[in-house]
């Protein structure tokens, strides 16, 4: 069984972490079911987060008895003291538990610092001395404030969108946390679904030792996938190989990648989906999205008001509405 060591913090957890924002989207008997044999599997790492609605309240239902054992992770959003210790202790009583093992900043557009005039930092200090938390951490999807992160030496894991299509600048950066003994969560390790084949997923991140990836998981198949990977885990070989050189080749370049955090579209736009249909119409069964329902959701593209509220909060700094324009006019070829 593979076992990591995230950074300095002595957190040693199983080489699958469990993402649990999909648990929001099934109902709370379903995601105990899902949790419960994560747990009994060897999972022992569970990200969450305030802002992930219920997930939270699912994990404290399924997991309290085995508080001990496992590893929490969540997250505020805040940037506002007061609120910071009003999620901090909303996340400790829907989790049923006294501490967070780590705590983290969710997705800031700079990185929060000492004096920095905003008191979140000195808040998650002041949180750690009380027993509150273990561990400080930070999650983004911009390099730069992750870069920041992980040079100033104020956090203890970094979480970032890492997979076989990272950049050498995000290579970089997962080598730089190594370096400084930062623990290093991948999330998105399948590209919010781009990646079609887990093994080469998993295969490609079990050769960063310091890297844990942490996977989306909603339904028991997708589960089953990464539980059979604790006692045989892929290793890269020739097939493996492929597959990842041809998806490099394919989804190489500028692309959305479902992070949501254009979110919500005035017009009522599904945008981590439309804005890269035509990589995933071409990339799951085509019953799938050549249907009924999705063909009214990508019409909505139409009733674009230009707002740019998407592009202006797109981390990537991707032209959202042009991707969705482009991606429409592709759909229209298969309708």
């Amino acid at each position: 069984m593979d076992q990591i060591t995230l950074g300095k913090t002595e957190i040693i957890v199983n080489k699958n972490g469990f993402g649990a924002l999909p648990i929001q989207r099934i109902s709370k008997e379903e995601a105990a079911i899902l949790l419960k044999k994560a747990y009994r599997s060897g999972i022992t790492f569970f990200d969450t987060a305030r802002f992930y609605t219920d997930s939270e309240e699912k994990i404290g239902y399924a997991l309290s008895d085995v508080r001990d054992n496992i590893c929490l992770a969540s997250k505020t959003m805040t940037n506002k003291v007061e609120e910071f210790w009003k999620q901090l202790n909303t996340s400790l009583n829907l989790l049923k538990t006294d501490h967070l093992d780590i705590y983290q900043f969710h997705n800031p557009s700079v990185c929060p610092k000492p004096g920095d005039g905003t008191g979140l930092y000195e808040a998650m200090l002041e949180a750690k001395d009380k027993g509150m938390i273990r561990h400080i951490g930070i999650t983004n999807h911009r390099l730069p404030v992750a870069m920041e992160a992980a040079e100033s030496g104020l956090y203890e894991t970094i979480q970032f969108p890492f997979s076989y299509l990272a950049t050498e600048k995000e290579i970089e950066l997962v080598k730089l946390c190594e370096e400084r003994g930062i623990g290093f969560i991948a999330m998105k390790a399948l590209s919010g679904g781009l990646i079609t084949n887990s093994a080469a997923a998993y295969a490609y991140l079990a050769q960063f030792d310091n890297v844990l990836p942490i996977w989306g998981i909603q339904r028991e198949k997708e589960l089953d996938e990464f539980i059979s990977y604790i006692e045989n885990p892929p290793v890269m070989n020739e097939e493996l190989s492929t597959i990842i050189n041809r998806d490099r080749k394919e989804l190489g370049g500028e692309f959305c990648r479902g992070c949501g955090y254009c979110l919500p579209c005035p017009a009522g736009i599904d945008i981590p989906t439309s804005a890269r249909m035509s990589l995933m119409v071409r990339r799951a069964p085509a019953s799938v999205y050549l249907n009924d329902e999705w063909k009214q959701k990508m019409k909505k593209i139409e009733a674009c008001i230009h707002c740019d509220h998407c592009k202006n909060h797109c981390p990537y700094g991707l032209d959202t509405p042009k991707l969705l324009e482009e991606n429409w006019t592709d759909y229209k070829t298969f309708m």
